[in-house]
């Protein structure tokens, strides 16, 4: 059933970004065309929140340690926000080279497992309907 995600930052600079993530967060990549990049990721989560529309979505990064992040990305010159203690986690937005901004946190929350690919529930296998054996000795018809 579900293998994976596929998350999209659209950008006014896309060659730019896709630098970013490739040599500032040496995310691993495969190349699908013409420098058309796309990146791999660690495990994933998804959440459902309230909301008054639809079709809105939001893309962030998890990290082991935000003011680690932070430091490491204003030594190789990228701007970080402030921190910003949400309960649920520790949030900074770490600005890319295209001018958008991303979603960086430290969860505090409770995390479920990982899915490995294509083990997300699947409906039970059908058992083959298992032919009766013929009896010893039993005429075959035909």
């Amino acid at each position: 059933m579900i293998i994976g995600a596929h998350s999209i930052i659209y950008s006014k600079n896309p060659e730019a970004d896709r630098v970013f993530l490739r040599d500032a967060l040496g995310l691993p990549n495969v190349d699908v065309g013409d420098g058309w990049l796309i990146f791999g990721l660690p495990p994933s989560e998804v959440a459902v929140h309230p909301s008054g529309k639809n079709d809105v979505h939001e893309l962030y990064l998890m990290c082991d340690d935000v003011e680690v992040f932070v430091a490491a990305m204003g030594k190789r010159g990228f701007l970080c926000g402030p921190v910003q203690n949400q309960g649920w986690g520790l949030l900074t937005q770490v600005t890319l080279p295209g001018g958008g901004k991303l979603g960086v946190y430290q969860p505090r929350h409770v995390r479920p497992e990982p899915v490995s690919a294509g083990s997300a529930r699947r409906r039970p296998r059908r058992k083959a309907r298992a032919r009766p054996r013929p009896r010893r000795g039993a005429r075959r018809r035909g």
